[in-house]
């Protein structure tokens, strides 16, 4: 088999790079893959490397040996390992590439505490300030430069690679990687849709591997259509316990479960920030339990476990990394092998879901193997969930449109559109915090966006 090459672009988040490095060295076939490392932080690259190669040096020596020894090596070559590399320069990265992961943060820690930081000074709560909301919209904002540049080198260095993005705002990255690249072969990949039929599984006290379940919608807020074991539909069972244990009641997604009929396949902390019902009320915080700021924290603690990861190669400590079963070693294992799977991806709509827009990013079920990703069509969404979802996507049109029209006016209109934002503040109040977030944010934004316009 030719060497698989996977380019990871943002190489840096070194946690979760570990993570889909476990994924990807579980599958036999990819062990001998030329995995790319590309970061502009040259000592997060340097360990990025270095965890990359103490994986795959423990993993590759215990399946080989595993094979080895039961025989099952199949006529692959036992004793070998990936080819691992570090570039500084994202294109030494990507030439060759059959796919590319892109997990980049664009501005880090200090651009996400702006994130929260200066809506807070209006007033404004979040909780995650990553997918919609003031938050979401700079994220996007600030990430688009680094996706069209990313785009045009991949569009002449690696033509046929799959990029398949992690980085968030999830839907405004897949439109506007559609949208200003003409790149075809994208998937925007997220845990959401799996870790929630987990969750209810064990909830539920049913097998997870003998529930079948179809989702759709958007990212962070797609819905659980169907959710099934042996044939037996287990929403009655859920609204069973959802009646009798008052503090499921207390979670953002059960509530808007019981009033909106489908479960929805993210956080409480996410789900709240995604409608105006929550947030601005300070008996509704309370209530459901809502932590504000709370991603501020989860940055701390990804950064803290960096340091231990840089801390632990130094010291020559040998680090513990689990397998994630993310999506993207799944593709790859499939288009590499032809090997038949279904994962949930983000896509441009295009017909998938009929009463959703059809230039917005849809969350589906898609089919992928030898020939690579298909998203499957799912219809029309109840009535409720499209309504939601449509909102959702006008928003992240708006933020689209203003990167790729230059509209300033566009940026702040968006906020106008999103539901928190709207339920907290007038609209002179939102034109402020848009000119404020401009002013720092700064140069992480392209040029005709950086405009401040008043009311």
């Amino acid at each position: 088999m030719t060497s698989t090459k996977i380019a990871f672009i943002g190489a840096g988040s070194v946690v979760f790079t570990q993570g889909l490095l476990a994924d990807i060295f579980a599958f036999p076939e990819l062990r001998n893959a030329h995995i790319a490392l590309h970061d502009i932080d040259s000592e997060r690259l340097t360990t990025a490397h270095g965890a990359a190669r103490h994986i795959a040096d423990r993993l590759t020596a215990e399946g080989n040996a595993s094979e080895a020894a039961s025989g099952t090596a199949g006529g692959r070559r036992t004793g070998t390992g990936p080819l691992i590399t570090a570039h500084a320069q994202r294109r030494e990265a990507l030439e060759g590439a059959d796919f590319v992961i892109n997990i980049v943060q664009v501005g880090m820690r200090e651009a996400t505490r702006t994130d929260f930081d200066v809506p807070a000074r209006y007033g404004l709560r979040q909780t995650i300030g990553d997918t919609l909301g003031i938050g979401g919209i700079f994220r996007a904002l600030r990430t688009f430069p680094l996706l069209k540049s990313l785009g045009e080198d991949i569009a002449e260095v690696c033509p046929d690679a799959w990029l398949l993005n992690y980085t968030n705002p999830m839907a405004m990255n897949v439109q506007y990687l559609a949208q200003a690249t003409g790149l075809t072969r994208v998937v925007g990949l997220c845990h959401s849709v799996y870790w929630t039929i987990r969750d209810l599984s064990d909830l539920l006290g049913v097998p997870h591997q003998e529930v079948t379940y179809q989702a759709a919608g958007v990212n962070h807020q797609a819905w659980v259509l169907r959710l099934e074991h042996q044939g037996a539909d287990l929403y009655p069972r859920l609204d069973a316990l959802v009646e009798q244990n008052p503090e499921l009641r207390r979670r953002v997604r059960v509530d808007m479960y019981r009033r909106l009929g489908y479960y929805p396949t993210e956080t409480s902390e996410h789900s709240s920030e995604y409608v105006p019902w929550y947030l601005h009320h300070d008996s509704e915080v309370e209530r459901l339990r809502l932590p504000i700021g709370a991603y501020l924290g989860i940055v701390d603690e990804n950064i803290a476990e960096y340091e231990g990861t840089r801390d632990a190669l130094a010291a020559g400590t040998p680090l513990h990394v689990e397998g994630t079963m993310e999506y993207a070693p799944q593709i790859i294992h499939s288009i590499t092998t032809g090997t038949p799977r279904t994962v949930y991806g983000n896509v441009p709509n295009h017909g998938l879901i009929d009463n959703l827009p059809a230039a917005g990013t849809v969350e589906v079920p898609c089919l992928v193997d030898g020939s690579g990703v298909q998203p499957t069509r799912v219809g029309a969404l109840p009535a409720q969930c499209a309504a939601l979802n449509r909102g959702y996507l006008s928003m992240n049109d708006l933020v689209v449109r203003a990167a790729l029209e230059d509209d300033p006016r566009s940026v702040r209109q968006a906020a106008m559109a999103d539901p928190a934002t709207a339920a907290a503040l007038p609209v002179e109040r939102i034109w402020d915090l848009c000119d404020d977030m401009v002013r720092a944010h700064g140069d992480l934004l392209q040029p005709g966006l950086r405009a401040t316009l008043g009311h």
